[in-house]
């Protein structure tokens, strides 16, 4: 029986090695944002590396009228599989990264946070982490628990606001970012990079097809196109004011996000006028509706409870109510006149 027991014991000691010992591959992101080696040069230049692919939204969400700027990587030797609806089919070990400044009085660009989303291959979910950018601006940190920074800023128009800009925590992400429980990306859907960015002859999505990031891509009048919510010329108020709430609300507004149980969906592709919030009565407003009793009426924007909210700052008011602190001023033009030329 002496050879038996010696491997059982030698099994018991074998089993009852520390964890530590076994090699770890379980992914951690980093505690710089320098660490990753995304950009060449100053880190505040945001000069992307070869392989680091900046791209650009037709509609892109309002926070602060902070300036941001967009970049996906993804591993060497992969490609983004095309999809019609929804985000991109991006690869295992994907980055998503989003910075944000702002232009301060003096017309310098100030930066405040970056936000990364990263595909983990062990688990095929997203995971999410921020880094707030230091005084110095020379790096950032990783950072999990949120912060108010105040700053003064410009806006578009090049009017001064001081305000106190919200760093969220990684939760705060997870809720705008959720659907039916799992966390995706929001923004590089193919409609809302459907076009050619800064006077390039082809669209980001062309491009990329070109260049091998890109996978499936269809022909060009297959591939939908999001308005571009500023653009007066080629679009109506209607299809702006849609692409707008679009890109701002239905990340939550919509079936399985934050917002669902309110049953307003502001999809572009929501046809339903009661999802649309026309003359429907609000699930769940409470006092945020400032006393008003219908989401949207048409032809009277002042007593829609969609635009009074959108017009307000104050908490439990405001909508969105993460991700601004300001009123966008431009924005609230639009859906007010998007609601005045409805007809009633």
């Amino acid at each position: 029986m002496r050879g038996p027991c010696l491997l059982i014991l030698l099994f018991a000691l074998f089993s009852c090695q520390p964890k530590s010992a076994e090699k770890d591959t379980a992914f951690r992101f980093k505690e710089k944002l320098s660490d990753y080696g995304f950009f060449t040069g100053a880190l505040k230049d945001l000069q992307p590396r070869k392989g680091v692919e900046h791209y650009e939204l037709t509609t892109p969400l309002f926070t602060d009228y902070a300036v941001k700027d967009r970049f996906i990587v993804v591993p060497p030797g992969t490609s983004i599989q095309y999809t019609d609806h929804g985000p991109l089919d991006f690869p295992d070990s994907t980055f998503i990264i989003k910075n944000f400044a702002y232009t301060n009085p003096s017309h310098q660009r100030i930066m405040i946070e970056t936000r990364l989303l990263f595909k983990d291959p062990a688990d095929k979910n997203w995971k999410v982490m921020n880094y707030l950018w230091q005084e110095d601006q020379q790096d950032a940190v990783r950072w999990i628990l949120g912060k108010k920074v105040p700053v003064t800023l410009l806006d578009d128009s090049g009017a001064q606001h001081s305000t106190t800009y919200q760093v969220p925590n990684t939760n705060d992400c997870k809720r705008c970012h959720i659907n039916n429980s799992v966390l995706t990306p929001i923004g590089p859907k193919a409609r809302n990079l459907n076009f050619a960015a800064n006077g390039a002859a082809v669209t980001q999505l062309e491009q990329w097809a070109a260049n091998g990031l890109l996978k499936g891509l269809p022909a060009p009048q297959q591939v939908p196109r999001l308005p571009d919510w500023k653009d007066s010329v080629h679009f109506t108020v209607s299809q702006r004011a849609r692409a707008y709430l679009d890109v701002n609300c239905a990340h939550c507004h919509t079936k399985g996000g934050d917002a669902y149980n309110t049953g307003l969906f502001l999809e572009y592709e929501q046809t339903d006028p009661n999802h649309l919030g026309i003359m429907k009565a609000p699930v769940s407003a409470g006092g945020g509706a400032g006393g008003l009793d219908i989401d949207v009426i048409p032809g009277d924007a002042i007593h829609s409870i969609l635009w009074y909210r959108m017009n307000s700052t104050e908490p439990g008011t405001a909508m969105p109510e993460l991700a601004r602190t300001l009123i966008h001023k431009e924005g609230v033009v639009l859906i007010g006149e998007w609601i005045r030329q409805m007809k009633k």
